[in-house]
């Protein structure tokens, strides 16, 4: 772990704090960014994007209650890539959390032996 990570997370959130407590047993290196204080652009959420190899709606907090509320389970897909990201820097709490960004990676939610792997735990 030489350099220095990036966790995205909602410090409210249980399984952020879950997250932020295995990175802090393993000795990881990073900076804490607020989601909801600091949203990501949608630049920034492109580049995760390509980064994760993920379809984008894995980045959409689908269980939130902001993405019940605009009723995005029957937008997201008649919306366009750009559109979608747009939508996604508008607010933290759309989100999918946390994110670590490493060199090289984006990990989207906590699954704990994914992040060990990732940074060779």
């Amino acid at each position: 772990m030489s350099k220095k990570l990036l966790f995205v997370c909602y410090p409210n959130c249980s399984t952020c704090k879950r997250a932020q407590a295995f990175l802090d047993s393993v000795g990881a290196d990073y900076t804490l960014r607020n989601i909801k204080t600091d949203n990501p652009s949608a630049q920034e959420l492109a580049q995760w994007h390509r980064l994760s190899g993920l379809p984008l709606k894995r980045f959409f907090n689908t269980s939130g209650l902001k993405y019940k509320e605009l009723g995005l389970k029957d937008k997201l897909p008649a919306m366009e890539e750009g559109q979608q990201l747009e939508l996604l820097a508008t607010d933290g709490m759309l989100v999918k959390r946390p994110l670590l960004v490493g060199d090289g990676f984006v990990l989207v939610g906590f699954r704990q032996a994914q992040w060990e792997e990732a940074l060779n735990c």
